[in-house]
């Protein structure tokens, strides 16, 4: 679906490069954690991709259409939440009239049941909501749209702890089966319940693209005592309940939850 080719990348008055020589690609049908210190290039990344940045070199295509040409072709199949937004001081059922011609497949009972399940009115006026309400609208609204591709950068931000379990229903419950999602975020434990592949970045470095399932089959997560620590273990952390630790999986051993704060932790320095 997405294709990053020898891309280059600095902003206006910055000679730093965000990104040089860069490549990546992304299937389709699959939800991606993009994760990364800040400063990585995470959200320039969905931007590049969504085409509101451009790149300097090299070419970001959306199933075969550059995203800098911003094609209604692939804009209607194309929908970003970003970290920070200001809603139109309107109602939702006005901003649903003005926007959702532009999406063929955007379906208003879908949103209806993302804002059910965010415990949300539907009869709404943007300018009495908290932003923590505004976010959840927005994203119900995104999942609505039905586009093939959903990029959303910090979803998870403003939102109570109550709120962030609602949002992994939301996802799990409404993304349409040919659909992608691309999650940036810091907060990892907030959806690596959703996720089927992990993205790591360190500027234009890849330290992890793999599957869920590739990353239980190589790794195994856990807790360890002192006197259990062997050469399989990769990285460890102390912890109350002994030695958190990524380790080789062993061919005998059974399959963990993949912790993602531990395999982030670990890929920055440098121990897979």
């Amino acid at each position: 679906m997405i294709e990053i080719k020898n891309l280059d990348f600095n902003y206006p008055g910055s000679k730093k490069k965000v990104f040089e020589g860069f490549n990546l690609k992304f299937s389709d049908n699959r939800i991606y954690g993009l994760l990364g210190k800040n400063g990585t290039g995470k959200s320039t990344m969905l931007y590049l991709i969504s085409g509101l940045l451009r790149p300097k070199r090299g070419t970001v295509t959306v199933n075969g259409v550059e995203s800098k040409m911003r094609r209604p072709e692939m804009l209607r199949e194309l929908y970003i939440v970003p970290e920070e937004y200001n809603l139109p001081n309107l109602t939702l059922r006005q901003y649903v009239r003005i926007h959702k011609d532009f999406y063929p497949q955007f379906s208003e009972e879908i949103l209806d049941k993302c804002l059910n399940e965010f415990e949300m009115p539907t009869d709404i006026n943007f300018k009495e909501l908290s932003m923590g309400q505004k976010k959840k609208v927005y994203m119900s609204f995104a999942m609505a749209s039905c586009c093939q591709l959903l990029l959303m950068d910090e979803p998870t931000n403003g939102l109570d702890i109550p709120s962030k379990a609602l949002f992994r229903k939301v996802v799990a419950g409404n993304l349409a089966d040919d659909s992608s999602l691309i999650i940036s975020t810091h907060q990892v434990h907030d959806v690596e319940q959703l996720l089927d592949h992990v993205l790591i970045l360190n500027g234009s470095e890849v330290l992890v693209d793999s599957s869920i399932e590739e990353l239980t089959e190589k790794y195994e997560f856990g807790y360890r005592n002192a006197d259990e620590m062997d050469e399989s273990v990769l990285y460890a952390e102390p912890s109350l309940q002994g030695n958190a630790v990524v380790a080789r999986r062993k061919a005998d051993s059974a399959a963990t939850t993949v912790n993602l704060e531990l395999l982030f932790n670990a890929a920055t320095m440098g121990r897979l």
